[in-house]
């Protein structure tokens, strides 16, 4: 029962931060799943992948949702979209093929390592709190930054919004222009990875409710509380100043 609680509450807690700030699975799923799959033996020497592929997979419909609600409010700007999309998708394809390469200490350690990196990396970089003046994204930027992004993503599950967002941030778009983006953006990381999870991990689990690496039943949960999560924030949360957003 404290299990549902707090993938509940987790669930419940993506949602609210995939429409304040895009972040729609693995900086909030992945610890949470991790520590609740690590305890079960059957399943602890594929806690890692468990947990990332199931972020992934939360972010399809979190990320999708969001995405399709944004862009019937005419929020997303294809000029911000795209190409930086298509370099991310490239990147995920590869950052999805590493996941199956790599073990599980590896993947938990880079996750460690990228969760202290980007909040190092927002706390102490300018330009992140107070904006700066607006520029296009260089070409190296969108190609070699887009497939870094890609990949980083699919191979811990993070979707890329944790990225993203500082990026364009640091162009010079408001946040509520970052987080609107950051949500399509991490669609093809979303698709990419839970793909190729439930392809590696085909009878990697000798238990039943899972789809390769993926727990489904972990899954619909974290769907149905990160829906109402959404739900909650679109309607109680008032919009807030773009430095205090920051």
């Amino acid at each position: 029962m404290n299990d549902i609680v707090i993938i509940a509450l987790a669930g419940f807690t993506t949602g609210i931060t995939t429409v304040l700030f895009g972040f729609g699975g693995g900086f909030v799923v992945v610890p949470f799943v991790y520590q609740l799959i690590l305890r079960q033996p059957e399943l602890a020497g594929n806690a890692m992948h468990v947990a990332v592929a199931t972020s992934t997979a939360v972010m399809i419909f979190n990320a999708g949702w969001v995405s399709y609600r944004n862009w019937r409010a005419g929020k997303l700007a294809a000029q911000t979209l795209f190409p930086l999309l298509w370099f991310i998708a490239i990147g995920a394809v590869v950052g999805s093929c590493l996941a199956g390469i790599l073990s599980e200490k590896i993947v938990r350690a880079l996750f460690i390592l990228y969760m202290l990196a980007t909040i190092s990396d927002c706390l102490l970089r300018k330009g992140f709190f107070r904006g700066s003046a607006r520029r296009r994204l260089s070409l190296p930027v969108v190609t070699g930054g887009g497939m870094v992004i890609g990949m980083i993503a699919a191979l811990l599950g993070v979707g890329g919004s944790v990225m993203t967002v500082p990026l364009l941030r640091r162009h010079g778009y408001e946040m509520q222009e970052c987080v609107s983006a950051s949500n399509p953006l991490s669609l093809p990381v979303a698709l990419c990875g839970a793909v190729t999870y439930a392809v590696i991990g085909w009878h990697s689990i000798p238990l039943s409710g899972f789809l390769g690496f993926i727990s489904l039943k972990i899954l619909g949960l974290l769907v149905l509380t990160g829906w109402a999560g959404i739900v909650f924030s679109r309607r109680a949360i008032p919009a807030v100043p773009d430095v205090w957003y920051a």
